[in-house]
C-alpha cells in the first residue's frame, strides 16, 4: 500500500522570533501544501492574519493527528 499525504496538515508554533505578530507560540496552525516551498525549508502556514505565508519549517512542529481531529480542526474557524 502506498502512503498518501493527507491535507490539511497542522503544526504547533515553537518559535515566533522575527514573526511575533504573525505567529503565536504554542498555537496550532493550518499548513497548506506547497512542494516548492518545502524544497527550500519553508512551510505555507495560515497565520494570525488569516492569510497563508511562508515560514521557516524549524519554527514549528508538524502534528500527527487522527483523521477525526484533523477534520474538526479543518472545519474550525480561527
Amino acid at each position: 500500500m502506498t502512503s498518501r499525504s493527507v491535507w490539511p496538515k497542522f503544526a504547533l508554533c515553537l518559535d515566533n522570533r522575527s514573526y511575533p505578530v504573525s505567529l503565536v507560540v504554542k498555537k496550532v496552525y493550518k499548513v497548506l501544501p506547497d512542494a516548492d516551498a518545502a524544497g527550500h525549508g519553508l512551510l505555507r502556514v495560515v497565520d494570525e492574519s488569516g492569510e497563508d505565508y511562508l515560514y521557516p519549517n524549524d519554527r514549528v512542529a508538524m502534528l500527527d493527528l487522527s483523521p477525526s481531529l484533523r477534520k474538526k480542526l479543518a472545519s474550525t474557524r480561527s
